[in-house]
């Protein structure tokens, strides 16, 4: 199903939906960008929103200016049941409340499932608030929930479409592996070279090794290709023994019947043998044999 795509430009920024607060308190009181202030514990976070981790010592940094001067920009929320449903401005809503403040400043919109998705994804890819991971399950959480190609997506977020599929390839590695990403012990380059290694286990395991050795992306690119190579290597050799083992049977086989055979393997357990006849009397002869060969 093909997405509409709304007439705002999120990626081109979010100042139309979250306008300057010089802009704001310039408005008429009537306007409805205008921020109100709501009790702190009316407010609370969108259990969906792409951002899952919070530096704390990044929250008491910001506190401590709340402290001083207070929330400078409104948080955008959306009206609820009971309460109001962050969209944007949950870090300073955390910073807010640790700095003990009883109410915050919002802007109270109405928006549609996907424009939230949307808003909250693009204001932290641009103030770099997400960690790889995160933006990787943000798009995914666009594509899958909202039907978007991945070409939609990149014309959303202002990003390249090679630049989204690098970043949703990320969610193929083993968790333990994005769980080193998140926690900065690997690089993105580090995790894409990875993905190179389809065992999970020792995925981890050559992850746990780039992070104990420091290991640079060049080097790990490097060393993947070389554990590549050998595999390779050893494939043809084993390759190559088969063949010679298989020939012999079809030999054997060949001078038992007195007929061209071919033994055709799916691989080491499996395949097929190819026995050739060339009337129906040869083939009254070899059913023969083979009954008899008991």
């Amino acid at each position: 199903m093909a997405v509409k795509k709304h007439s705002r430009g999120l990626g081109a920024g979010l100042n139309e939906l979250i306008p300057p607060k010089n802009d704001i308190l310039s408005q008429s009181k009537q306007d409805s960008e205008n921020p109100i202030e709501l009790p702190v514990n009316k407010v609370e976070p969108d259990r969906d929103q792409p951002r899952k981790n919070f530096n704390e010592d990044s929250l008491l940094e910001l506190s401590e200016s709340i402290k001083k001067h207070g929330v400078f920009q409104p948080l955008l929320v959306q009206k609820k049941d009971d309460y109001y449903k962050i969209i944007a401005g949950e870090r300073r809503w955390r910073a807010a409340k640790l700095a003990g403040l009883k109410t915050v400043p919002v802007i109270i919109k109405d928006l549609s499932e996907q424009e939230i998705a949307e808003i909250q994804l693009i204001e932290n890819i641009q103030r770099e608030d997400l960690n790889p991971i995160e933006v990787a399950e943000g798009y995914r959480q666009l594509i899958d929930k909202f039907h978007m190609t991945q070409d939609e997506l990149a014309e959303k977020v202002s990003k390249s479409r090679t630049a989204i599929t690098n970043s949703l390839r990320l969610l193929k590695l083993d968790e333990r592996v994005r769980q080193m990403v998140i926690e900065d012990m690997i690089t993105t380059g580090h995790a894409r070279a990875l993905l190179a290694i389809d065992d999970k286990n020792k995925q981890y395991e050559f992850a746990q090794m780039v992070f104990d050795k420091k290991m640079t992306v060049r080097e790990v690119e490097k060393e993947i290709r070389n554990i590549s190579k050998e595999k390779k290597e050893k494939k043809k050799k084993i390759d190559r023994q088969s063949e010679i083992i298989y020939k012999d049977l079809e030999n054997k086989i060949r001078n038992n019947l007195g007929t061209k055979v071919n033994i055709m393997p799916k691989d080491t357990e499996k395949g097929k043998i190819e026995i050739e006849y060339y009337s129906s009397d040869e083939l009254n002869r070899i059913v023969e044999l083979l009954k008899n060969s008991k």
